[in-house]
């Protein structure tokens, strides 16, 4: 999709060591003969320092990171120096659209149609922003506690956070797309992935159980509420929670009440978003109801020996998978549901199971968010070691997963095996297990989808850092090459996370500050021009048609009403914006016309830079889309399919511009400038 023509220019003058970090176990501490060691009020008393210590400098760093991204932001556009009209443009293309409904309820005449005005307290538009760029201080101290709770140090959580300060540039990118969805999204997600991994703790008391269940349901009760995107990151997170059951990883009893959670979370905001129906569709609810209801139906999944437990499973998984596809069928046949129907299309044809000529799956295709991440993705991330631990805790977490599992299905004798096995003996609790199938998942969402890398990234950042510092890992390599002894296994975990942390100071310290220091400011004169035109030269009850990232500026910059905006979570805006979209396309002025006409279009906005794309490659610009969908030989050099037909024709935004007859009659040019051509909907009797 293309971008509106925003850019920014140079800005001209003018104008401690912690001590022991081991958090308080919920088990008694046991000898290697059984015999249960004293309590020491010196440990406990270290333990409450240590946790305090910890929560500081957690908070510390969250309230950091808010000030780093803010200042960026700051610094990138003189945001406190621009008027009003070039903050509100900078919010690009759907992040507009979203900034819109918070300025039109803090414009509403009363308390019944907005909220209460905040003006006298601070500027509107930075109490939003201010808001975002809090809750990445909430996303960061919750990365910095999953860490800790994995690791049981709280150096682990300090790692977490340096690594995802470092590696900004894929680990978030709220400095520029502060109203985006997924920016409110994430930090509940992420306060939710650290419940879940308290709660898979073993020995919880049952009451510190009831508050991080409730914990994860207000937690998952935000993420959806803000994310359209929600119901297949918990899809993706439900599936992490089935494989780990299966191979008897989780308790069965804390993943159903998950199961539960999920469900009652995603109904929940089906209420308050006026029983909006893409919900009950989704294949979330379909599936988490499948499992509950096979599982109802194979009573003694987990009973027997292995070949007899394997064929069991084989056979959960298929009946799971059947009941997910009726289920979703049928609440989509039942409730006619088509709205997430482009997205089926889109993940058909980037997985190779067919073209498709689909103008709306194709919009998706080209866009290079969706595509594959990009191999330079792994060079940076490399440069602060964060890939490099990344892949070696990875590889040797699940190593560890698949030799439990077969343990569990086999069915063998703990205490034989470990004999066995002796020093060696190798353990996976139930808190790491859900997050190395949880970053192995969003792993390969992150790899075949780009806009998705933030989900992936930020916990890489936690499960690099947990691997760095746990106990158990460093004790079992140890172990394993005869060289364990737990003076030098405490040296090890310390002294490299320490030695770790000084590189990352020491390399990424002076670019972070010169980043600190590069001052810019928003220009953009043409499209500032255009919004104060539209203001000051068109009625309030207007009707505008043009791109959808465009238009989203308009409605916030103006207030003037739309005939099509970025939301394309609904079948019937995505064909009308297909329609509208016919501008770009090979279409006689009296069909375009007709098309504008029957949405009440009084001004259409045609833009060079769409007209003319060169951003995309042949067979993905715009107007190329718009030419296969209609059937038509697409422009330039190079293959078309042989069934296309050349159009009887021409491009309708190159040759209205000749202001011919045939033209005029219908658009009358009312505004133009470098960037931008508006044209006046005559009304025929």
């Amino acid at each position: 999709m293309a971008d509106m023509m925003t850019t920014v220019r140079q800005r001209r003058v003018g104008k401690g060591t912690e001590g022991a970090e081991e958090q308080p176990s919920e088990e008694k501490s046991v000898k290697p003969d059984g015999k249960i060691l004293p309590d020491r009020t010196g440990g406990k008393l270290w333990n409450i320092l240590s946790v305090t210590v910890g929560g500081i400098v957690a908070i510390s760093l969250g309230l950091l990171t808010s000030v780093y991204v803010a200042t960026l932001h700051e610094n990138d556009l003189w945001f406190s120096n621009i008027k009003e009209v070039e903050r509100e443009i900078s919010f690009r293309t759907e992040c507009g659209l979203y900034y819109s409904y918070y300025k039109q309820m803090i414009q509403a005449a009363s308390i019944q149609q907005g909220i209460v005005n905040c003006k006298q307290y601070l500027e509107p538009v930075y109490f939003y922003i201010y808001t975002l760029f809090g809750l990445q201080a909430v996303y960061v101290i919750a990365l910095y506690v999953t860490s800790w709770l994995l690791s049981g140090t709280w150096l682990s959580g300090l790692l977490a956070a340096c690594w995802y300060i470092t590696n900004r540039i894929d680990t978030t990118r709220v400095e520029f797309t502060i109203p985006l969805r997924e920016n409110w999204a994430l930090p509940f997600f992420a306060v939710q992935i650290a419940a879940i991994t308290y709660l898979l703790r073993t020995n919880l008391q049952p009451a510190r159980e009831r508050l991080t269940f409730m914990a994860v349901f207000v937690a998952t009760f935000l993420f959806s509420l803000t994310w359209q995107f929600n119901q297949f990151m918990m899809l993706i997170q439900a599936l992490a929670l089935f494989v780990l059951d299966c191979f008897d990883l989780l308790p069965t009893a804390k993943v159903t009440w998950l199961y539960i959670i999920q469900i009652s979370g995603l109904l929940l905001v089906c209420v308050l978003q006026f029983f909006n129906s893409m919900i009950l569709g989704s294949l979330l609810i379909s599936f988490n109801a499948s499992v509950l209801i096979a599982r109802t139906i194979q009573k003694k999944l987990k009973k027997g020996p292995l070949l007899n437990r394997l064929g069991k499973l084989i056979l959960h998984v298929l009946l799971v998978l059947c009941l997910t596809l009726l289920i979703n069928k049928f609440i989509k046949k039942i409730l006619n549901l088509e709205s997430d129907e482009h997205i089926f299309k889109f993940l058909k044809a980037k997985f190779g199971f067919g073209a498709t000529r689909d103008f709306d799956a194709n919009l998706y295709l080209c866009e290079e968010a969706f595509g594959l991440l990009p191999l330079n993705t792994f060079s940076r991330l490399s440069d602060t070691l964060l890939f490099y631990i990344y892949v070696f805790v990875l590889l040797f977490m699940t190593v560890a997963a698949v030799i439990v599992a077969f343990r569990n299905l086999s069915g063998s004798n703990q205490v034989q095996l470990m004999e066995k096995m002796g020093e060696c003996t190798i353990t996976l609790k139930p808190d790491a297990a859900y997050n190395l199938i949880h970053t192995v998942l969003f792993g390969c969402l992150a790899l075949s989808t780009m806009r998705m890398k933030y989900l992936w990234t930020s916990h890489m950042c936690v499960f690099a850092s947990f691997g760095l510092c746990s106990t158990e890992v460093w004790k079992l390599v140890l172990k394993c090459i005869r060289l364990y002894t737990s003076q030098r296994m405490q040296v090890m975990k310390y002294s490299i996370s320490i030695i770790t942390l000084l590189y990352i100071s020491y390399k990424f310290w002076p670019g972070i500050m010169d980043e600190l220091s590069e001052l810019r400011e928003f220009y953009d004169p043409d499209t500032v021009e255009l919004m104060n035109w539209i203001k000051s030269n068109t009625p309030n009850t207007a009707v505008f048609a043009g791109s959808m990232q465009l238009l989203a500026g308009v409605k916030l910059c103006t207030g003037r009403t739309l005939t099509n905006h970025p939301h394309y979570e609904d079948k019937n805006l995505r064909e009308r914006t297909k329609q509208i979209y016919q501008i770009y396309a090979k279409r006689s002025p009296e069909d375009v016309y007709g098309i504008l006409r029957s949405f009440g279009t009084d001004y259409v906005i045609l833009e060079d830079s769409i007209c003319y794309e060169r951003r995309h490659s042949r067979g993905c610009r715009l107007r190329d889309l718009l030419d296969i969908a209609n059937g038509h030989i697409m422009d330039g050099l190079g293959e078309n399919e042989p069934d296309l037909k050349p159009s009887t024709y021409p491009r309708f935004c190159e040759e209205i511009k000749k202001n011919l007859p045939s033209y005029t009659t219908h658009f009358i040019r009312v505004f133009q400038n470098k960037t931008f051509h508006v044209y006046k909907l005559a009304k025929h009797k």
